[in-house]
Parts: structure tokens; sequence; C-alpha cells
């Protein structure tokens, strides 16, 4: 077993302590300190994961369109309904803009702030984990807990973007804790009506912020087979979890419907039956995208991104612990229940799990706290450190050398890059060499925490203009089109209009594209010197794109600027009239 102290084994790991209000211990000792020992995590937290907030821009593909929609709330003064290009944005309900649109509001800065919602909800996820496992065992125990959660690669990459699912994740899994700590800690009415506050909350942001219900599941069977009994924390006001939930989701619902009935604007009710409908049921039994099979996250995203929790279940000693613990059983049997529920949808994508990931580092601190660290995991450990620097030395060679695998996603100025993958390759191979190739736990994750604070400071910097192309061809198209014309877009991606200096207008994103292409070709015959940015995917009609001036490649695709010698003489006229102009009061900054 592992003799480093700070995963030492702890006998008494089965002995709730049930406080409700987190005692100090002695101050003097590390090991017992509730306060220094969170104030030292929640530290350690703050710098991996607000490190670099500010250095880059929203990257696609999910960050220009939340961030765009946030801009758009501010600007135009709408908080209630999303927009996207003044159009209504109707595949995610409004919370995780809000927060956006929030501190948008508060600094008049969008670049300093847009990733900082997350950051937050990753501290607050942090916090959950160590205070639940702090009542629920010890100190030591939610030490550990904290420190896995920080060193497993999918939370940290999802508290330093600005998708949604990380937000999302957050909710749930203040829900978790407030039904753990009523369940396993202590009876508390009020945390238990707060975590069904909270899974309306996550609702409002995703749609699957209701993802806490099915810890009931363990829990009822635990009740039912007498394997541990729960009669006062489902005496009082047990009904009363679902109505809140419901009662804080008629406050967004009502508001929406009303718009949608009495409103005459259909864009209303396409918005209410897509939120509803299409982007709740329909998206998870009938997905369009993100085909994947239903082995896809056990197979292809935990394998990778839950390193190394999983692999503290190949432990004897950590299965005794686990038959011996309800709370356990509990929390595994919810996590096993939330992979089942994204894996059984044909639609997939890695983040879609994330949610269950804070309580599965609880539970594995808890058993490493009581059972140890296995030597074979720590040469793992090595073995991975070992890899990445190989890997990094490997790189750079590739840099130096031009290599096509590189400057296809790089570009071709490498230098750069081969010093950061040196420098990568140093980290590790450094702390390797001064350890003498004998790795744990903690040096491991000190080696994660170094390498994320270099991605987040140097990488950004260097990253961002390859990850933002569309930056420099609006400034292009800006100077071409000039102060006296006009820009209109057709197939257009978010971050074109956020990054955007002068007014543009588009044909309803969600319309098919070639009536896209058909309210284009009007929009251009009704006036002088007016222009279309367009994706050119090979199937424009309307216009002759031979005629096109070529902007430059975007997300792998390439990008043309039609104007009036491009308008071929006739066209179908669309179906319907779609216009949506944007006029932005202040450049994304």
């Amino acid at each position: 077993m592992n003799g480093f102290s700070f995963f030492k084994k702890r006998p008494d790991i089965e002995k709730h302590q049930n406080i409700t209000v987190p005692h100090s211990g002695n101050a003097g000792s590390l090991s017992n300190s509730y306060y220094a020992n969170l104030f030292a995590i929640l530290a350690i937290a703050f710098i991996v994961i607000f490190a670099g907030i500010g250095l880059r821009d929203p990257w696609p593909a999910d960050e220009p369109r939340f961030v765009e929609a946030a801009k758009e709330m501010v600007e135009s003064g709408n908080w209630f309904f999303p927009l996207r290009g003044s159009e209504l944005y109707p595949d995610k309900p409004p919370v995780f803009m809000w927060l956006m649109a929030l501190l948008y509001k508060l600094t008049g800065s969008l670049s300093s702030t847009f990733m900082i919602p997350n950051a937050v909800a990753g501290l607050v996820m942090v916090w959950c984990v160590f205070d639940l496992a702090a009542k629920l065992w010890n100190v030591q125990t939610a030490r550990n807990a904290a420190v896995l959660l920080l060193i497993t690669p999918q939370f940290v990459i999802q508290a330093k973007a600005a998708q949604i699912d990380a937000m999302v994740a957050c909710w749930i899994t203040v829900s978790m804790y407030g039904l753990i700590r009523h369940f396993f800690v202590q009876p508390s009415p009020r945390w238990y009506l707060f975590s069904w506050a909270c899974m309306a909350v996550g609702i409002l942001t995703k749609g699957v912020g209701f993802l806490p219900v099915f810890v009931l599941i363990p829990i009822a069977v635990l009740h039912l087979t007498g394997r541990q009994r729960f009669e006062q924390q489902l005496k009082a006001k047990a009904l009363l979890g679902p109505a809140t939930m419901l009662g804080v989701l008629i406050l967004w619902l009502l508001p929406v419907l009303y718009f949608s009935f009495f409103k005459d604007n259909p864009d209303y009710i396409a918005y209410r039956n897509n939120i509803l409908l299409q982007q709740t049921a329909e998206r998870y039994a009938n997905p369009t995208g993100h085909l994947k099979p239903w082995h896809y996250f056990i197979v292809s995203v935990i394998p990778v991104l839950w390193f190394p929790l999983y692999f503290f279940l190949f432990n004897k000693e950590n299965w005794k612990q686990i038959f011996k613990s309800p709370v356990i059983q509990a929390i595994l049997v919810w996590v096993v229940c939330v992979v089942i529920f994204f894996s059984i949808s044909p639609g997939k994508r890695g983040v879609y799990i994330l949610p269950a990931l804070p309580m599965l580092a609880m539970v594995m601190g808890a058993l490493i706290t009581q059972s140890g660290i296995p030597q074979w995991i720590n040469r793992l450990f090595t073995g991975v450190a070992g890899i990445v620097t190989v890997a990094m030395a490997a790189a750079t060679v590739l840099a130096l050398f031009h290599a096509r695998v590189l400057t296809k996603e790089l570009g071709d100025n490498l230098l750069p890059f081969a010093v950061f993958f040196a420098v990568a390759a140093l980290i590790w191979g450094g702390i390797l060499w001064l350890r003498k190739f004998r790795l744990n736990l903690p040096v491991y994750g000190l080696a994660l925490a170094l390498t994320w604070l270099l991605y987040s400071t140097w990488g950004y910097t260097l990253l961002n203009p390859i990850r933002t192309p569309a930056k420099d061809i609006m400034a292009d198209v800006s100077s071409i089109v000039g102060q006296d014309g006009e820009l209109g877009m057709t197939r257009f991606k978010e971050q074109f209009l956020l990054f955007s200096s002068v007014p543009m207008t588009h044909f309803s994103y969600l319309s098919n594209v070639h009536e896209q292409d058909k309210n284009a070709w009007l929009w251009m015959k009704e006036g002088p010197n007016r222009f279309i940015l367009a994706k050119n995917d090979g199937d424009i009609i309307c216009f002759d794109t031979s005629k096109s001036q070529v902007m430059g490649f975007a997300h792998r695709r390439e990008w043309i600027l039609l104007d009036e010698n491009s308008l071929l003489p006739e066209c179908e006229p669309p179906k319907t009239i779609k216009r949506y102009q944007l006029t932005p009061e202040a450049i994304y900054q």
C-alpha cells in the first residue's frame, strides 16, 4: 500500500461523523483541521481553474454561441429569451447565459468574464465534495476526495471552458449534496427542498438537471430491504420536494407559454416547441447528431477523461468497504444510473456524463482513505508520466521538422509550439527524475497542475489565433464592406456574429440553407452595395460562387464573400421572408 501520509489508511471511515457544522480539530495540524484543508484545496483549485481567464476568446464549438447570446441579452434588453443574431435561440434554457450576461452588464467586458461562471461552478463542486465527505467520514477523506476530483481530466477541462455542461453539473452536484446530507448525515427538510429547487435550476440550465432523482432508487431499495431505514427523512415534507421543483420551473414556463399563445409571433411558438419538445424528449430518443454506439462512454470517454478514478475499483479491500457502506452503494448506483441513462440515447457527447464525476470522486476518496493506494497504481502513475514525457518530446521534434500532422492543425509557425512542447516535456521528465521514477498520486497531481498552468497561460496565447479564425475574417470583411455597405450572412456560425463590428442581416439560422440563399438573393436585389458572407459548402443556389471572393478558411470550411456580380438573373422566391438584423452596440472585447 501507499505509504505517503496524504493518503494514509484510516480505520474509522465507516464511522459517519454526522456533524452539521465542520469542526477545525487541532488548529496546528493540517490533517485534522477542516478549514485549513478546505482553504488549501480551494486555493489550489482557484489557481488551476481561474488561470488564463482573459487570455483567450471564446472557442468553438459551443462557447461563441453562449457568449453571443449573453451579449445580445445585455444589448437588446431581452433577458428572458436568449437571442442569436436577434433571432430566438431555442436550443437551451437561459440560466447559463443569464450568468454570463450579468457579469458582462456589471463589468462591460466579455473577454474577461465569460469563463468565470463555470470557474465558480468548479469551485462550488469542489466545496460540495469536500464538505460532504467531511460530514460523512472525516477531514482526511474530504481532502483526498477533493484532490481526486481536481486531477480527473474531464472536471478541469469543463471548469475551464465556457460550455454549458459544467454549470448543469454544478447544480446537479449541489442537489446531490443536499439529498445525501438529508438522507445519510442528518435529516434536514431545508436541504431536501433546496435540492429539488436546484434540480429545477439545473433543468433551466440544461434539461438533464433532474438526474439527482435517480439517487432515490437505491435509497428506496435500502429502506425497503432494511439495510438502512429513513423513516424520519421520509416523514416531513417528502412530497414538497417535487412540488418545489415544479414551482421553480413554472416561474419560467408560464411566461414562455404566455408569449407563445398570446403574442402574434411565430418565433415564440417555434421557441416553445423546440425548447420543450425537440431539445428534450425528441433529442434524447431520436437525435440527429453525435450518434454513437451504446458503449461509447465506457470505451471511449471514461478510460481517458475519468482517469484514474475507476482503477480504485480494482481492489478487493475497496469492495469490502463498498459492501459495508449504504451511502457508498447509493452513490455508486446513482453514478451507474447516470451513465446508463445517457448510454441509452443514440446521441452522445463525452461531456454528458460529467455530472456523475464529483460524486464518484468523493466515493473514491473515501475508499483510498480506508484502504490506501496499491503500489501497482503508483507504478501506473509513473508509467503515464513517462508516456506524457515521451509524447511531449516527440511533439517537440515533429514541430521542429514541420510535420504535416501538426501543420494542418497548428499552422506553419511551429517554433513557438516546439518550445511549448519542450517545456511540457521538461515538467514531466524533471518530476520523474527528481522522484527517481517513483510517482504517487500527489506528485502526479502536481505535474498535472503545472501542466494546466502552462497550457492556461502560454498555451492560450498560442492557440487563440488558431481557434478564432473568424475574428480575422470578419475584420477583412468589414474593411471590404466599408461604412456605406451592408453585410448579410447565410450558413453562419455564431463566432462570426460575435466578432462582427458592422451591422449584419441573416435569414434565420434555423431555416433550410437553400431558404437562406433565396432570402439572401431577394435582400441583395433590394438595395445597392450589399454583400453576403457564406460558407462555401458546394450547394449554394441563386448565386454564382465562381464570382465570389475567398475570405479564408475557418473551422475547416472555406468562407466566401458574394457581391451583386454574383447574383444569378433569377431565383425561386422563398416560402417565407425571414430577416434578422443584428446591430452590435459594442465590439466584443
